[in-house]
């Protein structure tokens, strides 16, 4: 069954969208500043952002969505200046938070979601 969409369901998109790019880049501000600690807040705020995406929209679209938005952000980030400066650091902190990140948000995106069983809650065969 597909869902149908609405003009609402597009703006929720649309606003996950946003949400994740921001996370993107605050993660991307946090995970240097205060390593480690800073590298594993980054890494479940993707996480919580993308399940939640799952969880609050019902479809696994709106996690896609989400970390869509985180890796846009991401990937521009990984790009030089003008200036020849670069945004990430060298070191394995930024490479855990590049792939790691990108590792979360599809599992977090793509989480299977059991659809619950009709009927009356008690054993079958009873």
């Amino acid at each position: 069954m597909t869902t149908p969409v609405t003009a609402g369901r597009l703006a929720a998109y649309l606003g996950l969208f946003v949400l994740g790019a921001a996370t993107g880049f605050a993660g991307a501000l946090t995970q240097g500043g205060w390593f480690p600690g800073g590298l594993s807040l980054a890494l479940l705020a993707v996480a919580g952002l993308s399940y939640g995406a799952v969880t609050a929209t019902g479809t696994r679209t709106g996690g896609a969505v989400a970390a869509g938005g985180w890796i846009v952000a991401v990937m521009l980030m990984t790009s030089s200046r003008p200036e020849g400066d670069f945004f990430f650091g060298a070191g394995i902190s930024s490479w855990v938070f590049l792939l790691g990140g990108m590792a979360l948000a599809v599992m977090c995106a793509t989480v299977p979601k059991l659809p619950q069983p009709d009927g009356p809650s008690v054993r079958l065969g009873k």
